[in-house]
């Protein structure tokens, strides 16, 4: 494994519908073998020393779906926390939730906010899962609360900054995406942390989410670890960094 590991790695997960339409089963089924590979994905990253996990599990676009899926998929997300809160507790992983949680039926945000609650001591990889979420409105929001910070007097307009609007957003002090990852072959970011991606290497794969296993995120990162990543300055500049 390269010794250059992203700070933050990002996963798009992909493809759970078309691995189950595949193998004529129904798409619920592509979304419990979807959750088996996280399993796998926390426990190899957390393994490796990646110090942020950020997962796109379920985007404010996916409360279109049919309503039988969106139960589905919100009573896996129930049955995910109470099986792998053990785990991540005993591994030291910090747990964390990015997105407009109050839409999220009460039940299943009271076992999330349980889950952050009691893993907040924890001092190894923050998982951070986007669950109802979408990056334009995590932006909106930051400039609503700019605008009721400069409407209060409290912030005068010339002084906004990149830096304070950052700090309305959504977990402050989870640092800019390094490197992200998309599966099934699509190329495209589908309003996943526009903000946070800014900079990021994109690395996309034709694989369906079911079947990623830890050597393609092995395989990412030694492609990440491989480019020359300039921020905008030449070769020179970054040399002398």
């Amino acid at each position: 494994m390269p010794d250059i590991l992203p700070v933050h790695l990002a996963i798009i997960m992909d493809g759970n519908g078309r691995w189950a339409k595949q193998r004529k089963m129904p798409r619920i089924m592509g979304h419990k073998k979807g959750v088996d590979v996280v399993n796998k994905v926390v426990r190899h990253a957390s393994a490796l020393g990646i110090r942020y996990l950020s997962l796109f599990a379920f985007s404010m676009e996916n409360w279109k779906r049919p309503g039988d899926e969106v139960s589905f998929l919100m009573r896996l997300l129930d049955e995910y926390i109470e099986k792998e809160l053990k785990t991540i507790l005993r591994e030291n992983i910090r747990f964390t939730v990015t997105g407009q949680t109050d839409l999220i039926p009460e039940s299943t945000r009271k076992k999330l906010l349980d889950a952050v609650e009691r893993s907040a001591g924890n001092t190894g990889m923050v998982l951070n899962l986007a669950l109802s979420y979408g990056g334009r409105a995590e932006i909106v929001l930051a400039a609503k609360k700019i605008a009721e910070l400069v409407a209060s007097g409290s912030l005068k307009p010339e002084d906004v900054t990149e830096e304070n609007f950052f700090s309305c957003m959504f977990h402050p002090e989870i640092p800019d995406v390094d490197l992200l990852i998309r599966t099934s072959g699509e190329l495209r970011i589908s309003n996943f942390m526009l903000w946070r991606i800014a900079y990021s290497e994109l690395f996309f794969t034709g694989k369906l989410w079911p079947d990623i296993t830890e050597q393609d995120i092995d395989e990412a990162i030694s492609d990440f670890a491989g480019r020359n990543r300039r921020f905008g300055m030449t070769d020179e500049q970054v040399g002398d960094i």
